[in-house]
């Protein structure tokens, strides 16, 4: 490995750091409605907690700027040609980002969003895929944390059946196995309140 190809890495992960802690749930609820998001609802400045403090407007708007984080952290590595262990960790380092942002004492969201994008940027269908998982199962139980959970636990599947005979990205699947682990890991406290069968649902405040 030249000099010149590890810059490019380290640049890749420091951007893809600094996007993914980017606090656009953080900044709407700021400015929208003058709260601090860590101290109110779910803790999380993701758009779920953006959902019910702040609007719906403001949710669609945070959610599409997470996701672009974790897009943009994997397509800049793939403008630098870097190899898919290099891309697979540029797109941890968003995810990081999210989760313990450095502006906000390392409170952030859960990495939803921003694990979607991820996956749209390493592999669109398996992206995709995703989406309708958490969109299909968002219609019938509306309820944020469930679908996330499901959908989380769906990526290494979607992703093992997505490679060619002979063609698997070890670190992709990797990627999509660290992800899940994530996100469950994040959701830890819903997923003790879904057992319970006390998770807020979609319009509920708390």
């Amino acid at each position: 490995m030249d000099l010149h190809y590890l810059l490019l890495g380290v640049t890749a992960l420091i951007l893809g750091y600094l996007l993914g802690s980017f606090p656009s749930g953080y900044l709407a609820g700021k400015w929208l409605a003058n709260i601090d998001l860590r101290e109110i609802g779910s803790g999380s400045t993701g758009a779920t907690n953006v959902l019910r403090n702040v609007g719906k407007k403001a949710a669609i708007t945070v959610f599409l700027i997470d996701v672009s984080k974790g897009v943009i952290a994997v397509l800049l590595s793939k403008l630098f040609n870097l190899q898919d262990t290099w891309q697979v960790i540029a797109g941890l380092f968003a995810l990081i980002g999210h989760i313990w942002p450095i502006w906000l004492k390392w409170k952030g969201g859960k990495a939803v969003a921003t694990g979607l994008g991820l996956f749209l940027g390493l592999s669109w269908p398996v992206g995709l895929a995703c989406l309708g998982i958490f969109l299909v199962v968002i219609y019938f139980s509306k309820t944020v944390s469930l679908a996330s959970v499901l959908a989380a636990l769906g990526l290494p599947i979607l992703m093992f059946f997505s490679f060619q005979p002979n063609e698997i990205s070890y670190p992709y699947l990797s990627i999509s196995i660290i992800s899940m682990i994530l996100v469950l890991w994040r959701h830890r406290s819903n997923i003790k309140r879904l057992i319970q069968g006390i998770e807020p649902k979609i319009g509920d405040k708390h």
